[in-house]
């Protein structure tokens, strides 16, 4: 398990007038869970884009362990994310749906 800070963390997309993310701060200790809870829209799912890199940071600082990952691809953040709308390869099996990630980074089988 790792960290996580998010400090003044603010999302704004281009040709928009208002921030997606405003000024959010959280701080996720070794082992802690937490979730997030909200109307559609409010930023939970923009939020979690950008933790695990698939989402510009606009303002703010994004801490994993301690280390500043704003600039980090998605894969070197080792975040694993889970999409609502089943981002699924429909010609693959569940186990190679769920594999597919670990074979990319060349995990052995056990």
């Amino acid at each position: 398990m790792v960290e996580l800070n998010l400090n003044h963390i603010y999302k704004k997309y281009p040709n928009t007038t208002h921030y997606a993310v405003e000024d959010f701060d959280l701080d996720i200790k070794d082992k802690e869970f937490i979730v997030f809870v909200g109307p559609s829209g409010c930023g939970k799912s923009t939020t979690l884009r950008m933790i695990a890199g698939l989402e510009d940071i606009s303002e703010g600082e994004l801490k994993i362990d301690g280390e500043v990952v704003n600039d980090k691809s998605p894969k070197d953040r080792d975040i694993a994310m889970v999409f609502q709308n089943y981002a699924l390869y429909p010609h693959m099996t569940v186990y190679d749906n769920m594999a597919f990630g670990l074979k990319l980074r060349k995990y052995k089988k056990r």
